[in-house]
């Protein structure tokens, strides 16, 4: 009788060892990770729900809801019984950290109510990400949003007829990586009508203009407005051989809003380049 009770007990410590050490065993069936985010160590999935198309009010920048539509996650992760408990603030630093890695923006930290909302834009695909942290669980919402495609753009006469009317014209065929002045390749049939239109008057000369939401701190936004409008600049030159002594460029920031920044639409309109006729 000893022998087997000695077995039994041997047998539930090796079971609870494989739980405590194993997260992924406990699991609620179904459930994964997100692509984007391993786990934390002693965490396991304790709710899980995935939705092709649904939507999802995040705090934003602004401090206010918006909805964002697409496909979506919802994670809970519940820590191993007898793990040390990591603290909510290191579970909200360690996604942020993560998340920046690739690319991610953190638009909203609030310590008070333990919450957080990271967006990535990558790929075409724009990636929302609110995390709500406890000491010894948290919660993840996800929604993925395919970001619309630029399939019209404005072509050398009507950049012409605006600035002939207005002094002015807005491009937003030219798209730049998130935070950077990179342009991205499918910028390059906009910036080929700039050059038309530069090539069909010679005696043309254009201030190129950048212009960004107000996500972020000023000094940031000017910098990078400017660094935007001479990337376009060099694009022009170097690629469709302009002269340089016909563009100058300048950086506005989030000066000359044309939409509201309260909400992603607005935003949107905001970041842009101008060509404003010298």
């Amino acid at each position: 009788m000893k022998r087997v009770v000695t077995i039994w007990f041997s047998t539930l410590a090796l079971v609870i060892a494989c739980d405590v050490s194993s997260a992924a065993a406990q699991d609620v069936p179904g459930s994964k990770d997100h692509p984007l985010l391993s786990r934390m160590a002693n965490f396991y999935i304790s709710a899980y729900k995935e939705s092709e198309f649904d939507s999802y009010r995040f705090i934003g920048a602004d401090k206010k809801p918006s909805s964002v539509e697409g496909h979506k996650y919802y994670l809970e992760y519940r820590m191993t019984q007898g793990a040390t408990e990591p603290g909510e603030l290191k579970i909200r630093r360690n996604i942020q950290d993560a998340l920046k890695t690739v690319g991610g923006d953190v638009v909203f930290d609030d310590n008070f109510n333990k919450a957080t909302t990271i967006v990535l834009r990558k790929g075409g695909q724009e990636t929302w990400v609110e995390v709500r942290s406890f000491n010894n669980f948290f919660r993840m919402t996800i929604v993925e949003r395919k970001l619309m495609k630029q399939e019209v753009v404005a072509n050398a006469q009507a950049m012409g007829n605006d600035i002939g009317s207005t002094g002015h014209v807005a491009i937003y065929g030219i798209l730049f990586e998130t935070g950077k002045s990179d342009i991205k390749p499918e910028s390059d049939a906009a910036i080929a009508e700039i050059a038309k239109l530069l090539q069909a008057d010679g005696a043309l000369r254009l201030h190129v203009v950048g212009h960004t939401d107000n996500v972020g701190s000023l000094d940031a936004n000017l910098k990078l407005s400017k660094n935007r409008a001479d990337a376009v600049m060099q694009a022009l030159v170097k690629t469709h051989g302009i002269a340089a002594s016909r563009l100058s460029t300048f950086g506005n920031g989030p000066y000359a809003p044309v939409a509201s920044n309260d909400n992603d639409e607005g935003r949107a309109k905001n970041r842009r380049v101008e060509l404003v006729k010298q």
